[in-house]
């Protein structure tokens, strides 16, 4: 699910450029429609109404970003990427002391909603792909950025785009229940969230088995367990599905109550070794994913998966 392509030009199993377009679109609109796009209502505990698929909290120095589109498996839509922005820039700026993302429901994310790719400009597939590359690189930007502690609590199976920014993140903690799944290669794309850098940096030195474990993933879409990932360092630490919030929330309200500025700056001094190299990977990651978006492949790839999922 995670950035599949956008419609495209020269759909090789279809020869008319326009009735191929329509029909990537047909089908992608098909399969969402089938699918009811409602929302868990939050309790009276929401803060912040502007956000109409996440629920933004703030209690006890703790800034909580809970992505709430759970009977989309919170599918990462176009509004919700600008949602998750918006709601990065107030927590950077606000009185907590630490900020959490989550997901409401089984899911943690499964990437990007299919939906994105049935809104082409009048500038057609090209310009779609030019903002689609625009709009990724200002949102892993905001991650690159962001001045406090950052931690995600995984509570289910994570896909794409929601996997590839956890190197982002300060803190990973996952539910023994949740898995990690970048099938790039399966749907014609490659990498972005920095991870064609964090990763191989994160699970481990050239040559070792576990930064081969880092190609498998990115290259071959091997999907870890939650065990797997502690074990090459992406997740923190695994809990209990049963405990797992309460453990979890013990520990961090504990966090919330360290120095908030001596975290910040802690952040800011690790942080800034890397942030002009981030950056640059961030940048070169959008522009390779600009094209890939444009190739026939891709559109090849996205065309089979989603004919499978139509069959289902």
């Amino acid at each position: 699910m995670h950035y599949i392509s956008r419609p495209l030009k020269d759909l090789a199993i279809c020869p008319n450029q326009e009735t191929a377009r329509q029909n990537y679109v047909d089908l992608v609109s098909s399969l969402t429609s089938s699918e009811s796009s409602s929302q868990v209502k939050p309790g009276a505990d929401r803060e912040q109404q502007e956000y109409e698929n996440l629920v933004v909290t703030s209690e006890d120095g703790i800034t909580k970003i809970m992505f709430n589109r759970p009977t989309r498996k919170n599918a990462i839509s176009t509004q919700m990427y600008q949602e998750i922005m918006l709601a990065l820039k107030a927590a950077s700026k606000d009185d907590s002391t630490i900020t959490v993302v989550t997901g409401n429901g089984d899911y943690y994310c499964s990437g990007n909603d299919l939906a994105n790719f049935t809104d082409i400009p009048p500038g057609g597939v090209e310009e779609k792909a030019k903002q689609s590359a625009i709009m990724l690189r200002d949102f892993v930007g905001t991650f690159i950025d962001f001045p406090k502690p950052l931690i995600a609590v995984v509570n289910g199976p994570a896909v794409g785009i929601s996997v590839t920014i956890l190197g982002l993140f300060d803190a990973v903690y996952a539910s023994d229940r949740a898995t990690f799944h970048t099938p790039f290669s399966h749907l014609g794309l490659s990498p972005e969230g920095c991870a064609s850098y964090t990763f191989p940096k994160i699970m481990g030195p050239a040559k070792s088995c576990f930064s081969f474990q880092a190609t498998e993933m990115l290259i071959f879409g091997k999907k870890l367990t939650a065990g797997e990932a502690c074990a090459q360092g992406l997740v923190t630490e695994v809990f209990p599905d049963s405990t797992f919030q309460k453990e979890v929330w013990t520990r961090l309200k504990a966090y919330s109550k360290l120095p908030p500025n001596s975290m910040r700056i802690s952040k800011q001094v690790i942080r800034n070794m890397e942030k002009e190299k981030l950056h640059a990977v961030n940048a070169e990651e959008s522009s390779v994913l600009q094209e890939r978006w444009l190739s026939d492949e891709c559109i090849n790839a996205t065309m089979n998966f989603l004919s499978k999922k139509a069959k289902l």
